[in-house]
């Protein structure tokens, strides 16, 4: 190989001579010495489904490296299934285990000064990992999607975790029995792979293939089917050409590239958790960009193509076979950054020249779409100077975009629950769920998606609002919810200083949080209560903790200038 690899140090120098003793025992020779090394990073796991058949595409793809001419190191780092991790910590290790998984990667990909990395990308927190590790170190790298899990039937339904999610909540006000729950888990998984709706996990896999940093058809695609096994093999072998090309994930992460992931993100009207996940990557790769804003402005231009659910009754099976991101960035393309550079050298416009819809009814074109509306939209205001978001989704008649109503107050997931099943929320109130942000979860904990189906359970998601600083799950669509509201209240943002009986407004339309409360009120309560002091933590939370920055980063762990 011509080009000078990083990895290859001065022969005799203290760095090349004790490598060479470490890889000599590890059967490797002088001519793999001199190959590109490249990092095969994998996040198997025998605790989650998720990841379970990771070891097996790892395998695929260190053989197609080994024939390209590579010399590929398989690395290991967390693997953070949300539904297994979320019973420590109150959820807290969710968020952090991206930022974890970022740094876990530096050690080893930075420390060994290796010269390229193919990530293998399943589950939600590792996509955003693998983009912002990518950002963050500039070397060539290339997402593999591992590709979703198919789902099961019970009782003659269709079953997945969206429906088990949902239905835990609804047994807990009566809606449901156990004994059907119980049966609802043991079929709703088929296999190995991601949740199979339109929840964070698709949602990112699809950011991967728009923003430029897999091979096209990449998402979303069933685990484990020869197509994802093909693709795999074909990630292994185009990564040792762009170590030779020298392309490298700042190339390709343009501002034109961020464009295209937000447009994606809108016609599916994919996870609200994309957008601090694109906004982390966009620091990282030092691109000076509000992809909060960009979603606004987006939002105006791009309306909805696809309804999987929880969107719509659309399967995430009927989404692949209909053509997947592809055939998604061929309808899309009058509104695409046409000229953005991707993992193939090639432009987008170039990959998805070719680009088949082979349902239009599952991905429609834009003069017929399922909603001309944005499907996420930021709001700004009083209570939320920063920022907060909302995803009205695919908008029916009977989908509430403006509420005012009175707030009922809540410190705590378990007590807010309780609080709707005892009756203390009621129809017209506006539910604030706050201490759940990036500082106060910390990490976010205490998903507020239990919040938002224990008023669906309750009957109603049409009658009360919801506002919190914390985040929501991607497969969580349900009523009017507004989310991630910055500053937090942990922070002393003005969600900090909500009481019962204050009248808060919400406008999707006009992008508006208000709280109908005077400044001086504001002031007085504001002198009252201190400074904020930060709940306890111990372990890596207090490390995220104080370093975590605000959600306008995506909440990072790194200071940009």
């Amino acid at each position: 190989m011509k080009k000078t690899l990083r990895s290859n140090f001065v022969p005799g120098s203290p760095s090349e001579a004790v490598r060479r003793a470490q890889w000599k025992a590890l059967g490797l020779t002088d001519d793999d010495m001199l190959k590109p090394k490249i990092a095969v990073v994998n996040s198997s796991s025998e605790l989650a489904i998720c990841f379970s058949h990771l070891d097996g595409i790892a395998k695929v793809v260190k053989e197609a490296v080994r024939e390209a001419g590579g010399l590929p190191f398989e690395i290991r780092t967390a693997a953070p299934s949300d539904f297994i991790i979320s019973a420590g910590a109150g959820g807290g290790y969710m968020l952090a285990s991206r930022d974890l998984i970022v740094n876990d990667m530096e050690i080893a990909v930075e420390g060994a000064q290796l010269d390229g990395m193919i990530c293998l990308s399943s589950c939600d927190k590792t996509p955003p990992a693998h983009l912002m590790a990518a950002g963050r170190f500039n070397i060539p790298t290339i997402l593999v999607i591992c590709g979703y899990q198919p789902s099961g039937h019970y009782e003659g339904n269709h079953v997945d975790i969206e429906d088990v999610f949902l239905g835990s909540v609804q047994a807990m006000f009566g809606k449901l029995s156990h004994e059907t729950l119980r049966g609802m888990c043991d079929h709703a998984i088929g296999g190995p792979g991601v949740c199979a709706g339109m929840g964070t996990a698709n949602s990112m896999h699809i950011v991967v293939e728009a923003i430029g940093m897999s091979l096209p058809g990449s998402a979303p695609v069933l685990a484990n089917s020869p197509k994802m096994f093909e693709l795999a093999r074909r990630s292994g072998r185009r990564i040792v050409e762009m170590i030779s090309e020298d392309l490298k994930p700042r190339d390709i992460f343009t501002p034109g590239a961020f464009h295209n992931a937000v447009a994606a993100v809108l016609a599916v009207s994919g996870s609200i958790n994309c957008i601090k996940h694109l906004q982390a990557t966009a620091v990282e790769a030092g691109v000076d960009l509000d992809v909060f804003k960009l979603f606004n402005d987006l939002g105006e231009k791009v309306p909805v193509l696809s309804a999987v659910a929880p969107n719509g009754t659309d399967t995430i099976d009927a989404f692949e076979a209909a053509g997947g991101a592809e055939a998604l960035m061929k309808q899309l393309e009058p509104l695409l950054d046409r000229t953005a550079l991707t993992v193939t050298g090639r432009t987008v416009g170039e990959n998805f020249a070719s680009a088949l819809v082979h349902d239009d009814e599952v991905i429609r074109p834009l003069d017929r779409p399922f909603s001309r509306t944005a499907s996420i939209v930021v709001l700004h205001g009083s209570l939320a100077p920063e920022s907060a978001i909302v995803k009205p989704g695919v908008r029916s008649a009977t989908r509430k975009t403006q509420f005012t109503g009175t707030a009922v107050v809540y410190d705590d997931i378990v007590e807010a629950i309780q609080g709707i099943q005892k009756g203390a929320v009621k129809a017209g109130d506006v539910l604030v769920a706050r201490g759940m942000g990036p500082k106060g979860g910390p990490a976010m904990a205490g998903s507020a998606s239990r919040v938002v189906f224990a008023v669906d359970s309750a009957g109603l998601s049409n009658d009360v609002a919801v506002v919190t600083d914390g985040q929501l799950s991607g497969l969580c669509n349900k009523g009017l919810t507004v989310a991630e509201v910055s500053p937090e209240s942990a922070v002393g943002g003005p969600l900090s200083l909500v009481e019962p009986g204050d009248r808060i407004r919400i406008d999707v339309d006009a992008r508006t949080l208000d709280l109908d409360v005077p400044d001086t009120e504001l002031a007085a309560r504001r002198a009252r209560r201190g400074e904020p002091v930060l709940p306890k933590s111990t372990g890596y939370l207090s490390i995220y903790q104080r370093t975590v920055q605000p959600m306008s980063t995506g909440a990072v762990l790194v200071k940009r200038d």
